[in-house]
C-alpha cells in the first residue's frame, strides 16, 4: 500500500513532513486539504478526529504530528539520508533542537498570525508582544548555536533541520531576524537553498496570499 500524506502546501508542519519524505526520495501520495477536496479532510477526520494536519496513513495506520511522521519514516521507511543518527547521544540532540524549533520559533510565530487572523475587536496586543519577545530571544541563542554550524545538530541534515527550514521561513516573514544575527541568517539562507525543502517552498508560492501578515517580496 502506498504511504498516504494529508496536509496543505503552505502548511509549515505539513512542509516538516515533506522535506523528510523528499530528502529520501520516499514514494508517497499528497492528498492536499481545502474547499476543492471535501472528501480528503472527511478521510482525515476519520483518520483522526481533532483534523489536525498533516497526519501519515501507512498501511491503515494514521501516524499524526510532523515529529512522529519522521521517526516513522526513520523506522519502517528508511532511505540513503539519516534524518534521524543512529548515535543515541547525537539523536538527543537532534530531537532536542526539533523541539526547540517547533516550541520556541513555531509557536510564537503561529500566535501571531492567529491574532492576524481574528477581527480587530478580538485581537491581543500582549500575545503577540510576547511572541515578539519569544522571538527575539529564541534568535540571539539560535546565532550562538549555529556559529561554525552548517546544520542544526552538526555537519549532517537531519530532522531538527526539517523543523528549522518552515519554522524559521515563516518567522522571519512575521518578526524578520535582524542582519546582525548573521549565522542565523546564514542558516536560514542554507535551508532555502536545499533541494527538498526548495520544493516544498515552490510547491506552496500559489498559497502566499493565505499569510495574514503578508507574505514580503522575497525567498
Amino acid at each position: 500500500m502506498t504511504l498516504v500524506l494529508y496536509g496543505h502546501p503552505f502548511s509549515s508542519y505539513t512542509q516538516k513532513a515533506l522535506i523528510a519524505l523528499y530528502e529520501n526520495a520516499t514514494p508517497f501520495e499528497f492528498r492536499g486539504l481545502g474547499p476543492a477536496t471535501p472528501e480528503n479532510f472527511e478521510a482525515l477526520k476519520k483518520l483522526w478526529p481533532i483534523a489536525k494536519f498533516p497526519v501519515l496513513e501507512d498501511e491503515g495506520a494514521a501516524i499524526f504530528e510532523a515529529t512522529t511522521i519522521i521517526e516513522h519514516l526513520a523506522v519502517h521507511h528508511a532511505g540513503p539520508v539519516r534524518l534521524i543518527p543512529a548515535d543515541p547521544k547525537l539523536a538527543l540532540d537532534v530531537r532536542m533542537m526539533d523541539r526547540i524549533f517547533d516550541n520556541y520559533v513555531m509557536t510564537p510565530m503561529n500566535w501571531m498570525v492567529q491574532d492576524a487572523l481574528r477581527p480587530p475587536e478580538a485581537r491581543d496586543a500582549q500575545t503577540v508582544a510576547q511572541g515578539r519577545t519569544l522571538l527575539d530571544t529564541t534568535y540571539r541563542w539560535l546565532n550562538q548555536r549555529m556559529a561554525g554550524r552548517v546544520w542544526a545538530s552538526g555537519e549532517t541534515f537531519s530532522m531538527a533541520d526539517c523543523a528549522a527550514a518552515p519554522s524559521l521561513f515563516y518567522a522571519d516573514w512575521a518578526h524578520p531576524i535582524l542582519d546582525e544575527l548573521s549565522d542565523l541568517r546564514a542558516y536560514r539562507n542554507r535551508l532555502l537553498a536545499r533541494p527538498s525543502f526548495a520544493r516544498a517552498v515552490d510547491e506552496a508560492r500559489p498559497y502566499r496570499k493565505l499569510f495574514p501578515l503578508g507574505a514580503p517580496d522575497r525567498d
